[in-house]
């Protein structure tokens, strides 16, 4: 298996998030610190909290969350273990979804509750601005023009620095370019679905970083990913994480666990190098030869 050191994470390189952050280019989603079902808390908040420090202490200066998560579990766990926080750390959360019960996710993108929802996340993480907030899924009943409204007005109060917009088709996304300066697209992209290729390419295309959720599902099935791996000596999740650092430059991965030994696997799939073939056949067909 892929091995870690103390360099790994630099192999990654690193992007920049708005003009004027950088970060390395393989964050920490934070969405697994969490209870079952993302619901509740952890089984453990010592361990939770201890898998944020180790990502930390490996180099990862993004953590990605959302104040549904739990709701607002993961929020709190990441003040508690890192505050007040390294000065080169970028937290990235998003609002727009409510969590009525467990595995439920409602669309909320009334502006009222996004400033409300952006407020309860600046108490939580303890921060005087949040460097990058998301809106988590366009809300059908709302005008998206009403939903971005907010976030601009909540950066014109300076309670938030960038803009990013999540689960958006490339209609949306030139919608929401119209109302503000958006950074950054969350959509769900991995090695077996691909379903965003085109979004990907438009964010390169634009210096727009790509964030993928759910960067390494459904991999049993892949028989390229499977293949490659065993010719790396390295787990199908590593693969999966190297393909998208190889996918393209806009790309900042953000695999999430909780657990240190998973995280300090996914951390060591920087040090993965696919060859070019090996990226085509993943990028090309989960099933052609390479």
């Amino acid at each position: 298996m892929a091995e870690m050191t103390s360099t790994t994470l630099a192999a990654a390189g690193t992007i920049g998030v708005g003009g004027d952050l950088t970060v390395h280019r393989l964050g920490y989603g934070a969405m697994r610190i969490t209870g079952d079902g993302i619901w509740g808390e952890p089984p453990d908040r010592n361990a939770a909290k201890a898998v944020l420090r180790r990502a930390v202490e490996l180099g990862v200066n993004f953590i990605d969350t959302a104040d549904s998560y739990g709701p607002h579990v993961s929020e709190t766990l990441i003040a508690e273990a890192l505050h007040p926080y390294p000065e080169d750390l970028v937290i990235a959360t998003k609002g727009g979804l409510e969590r009525p019960g467990r595995g439920r996710w409602t669309a909320n993108g009334r502006p009222e509750h996004l400033i409300a929802a952006c407020e309860g996340s600046l108490r939580r993480l303890q921060l005087d601005q949040i460097p990058l907030y998301q809106f988590h899924r366009p809300d059908p009943s709302v005008p998206l023009a009403e939903s971005i409204g907010a976030l601009v007005l909540l950066k014109d109060q300076g309670k938030i620095r960038h803009i990013g917009v999540c689960n958006v088709t490339e209609p949306q996304l030139r919608a929401a370019q119209e109302l503000a300066a958006i950074v950054s697209v969350q959509n769900r992209y991995n090695a077996t679905d691909q379903a965003s290729d085109s979004i990907v390419d438009l964010c390169e295309q634009e210096d727009l970083v790509f964030l993928p959720w759910a960067p390494m599902l459904d991999l049993a099935d892949n028989e390229a990913v499977q293949r490659i791996a065993k010719r790396h000596d390295a787990t199908p999740r590593q693969v999966a994480l190297a393909w998208l650092l190889a996918r393209s430059p806009a790309i900042l991965p953000i695999p999430g666990t909780g657990s240190v030994s998973h995280l300090e696997s996914n951390v060591a799939a920087a040090g993965v190098e696919l060859s070019p073939q090996e990226v085509a056949a993943i990028t090309r067909d989960p099933r052609a030869d390479d």
